[in-house]
């Protein structure tokens, strides 16, 4: 009898919709869970060349927390496009400014392998600041990360 690997091809594909209530949450605990629901490391059919993970809905994005001083002490830098145009600004500032869902969106981004597949993956990412999103027509199953580990949340 032999074994052996199955490749998952694009059109075999199943996704899913998945909610995640980030309230209270670790953003580096959450940004990994994310990453892998949008890789679809969690599915037994994974294939790492393939877009076979799952779409995902995060809301309150805007109450995640972070551990220790990385509030006030990591800086996020950016560039303006003009000389000398290097700016920064702290976790804190970028959770109270206009989009703080931004945050997060970062957070999986970094932790997800770069080019074509990493973009294409980060398309079926949608995070809210606020708990409303208009994606009930997709019937989205929540999935519970603070009841996963009890490192996950912060009170």
């Amino acid at each position: 009898m032999l074994k052996t690997t199955r490749s998952l091809k694009p059109a075999e594909v199943t996704k899913s919709w998945i909610l995640i209530d980030a309230e209270g949450l670790i953003l580096g605990r959450l940004a990994s869970i994310i990453a892998n629901r949008l890789r679809g490391k969690h599915k037994p059919t994974f294939t790492p060349h393939v877009d076979c993970g799952d779409h995902v809905i995060v809301i309150n994005a805007d109450k995640v927390r972070v551990t220790g001083k990385k509030a006030e002490q990591d800086v996020f830098y950016y560039h303006t496009g003009y000389a000398g145009g290097i700016k920064g600004r702290t976790i804190r500032q970028r959770l109270e400014s206009k989009r703080p869902g931004q945050v997060v969106e970062k957070a999986v981004e970094r932790m997800i392998t770069r080019g074509p597949l990493q973009r294409a993956q980060m398309k079926h990412l949608y995070v809210y600041a606020g708990a409303e999103h208009p994606h009930d027509g997709q019937q989205p199953k929540p999935l519970d990360v603070a009841a996963m580990n009890p490192k996950n949340k912060r009170v």
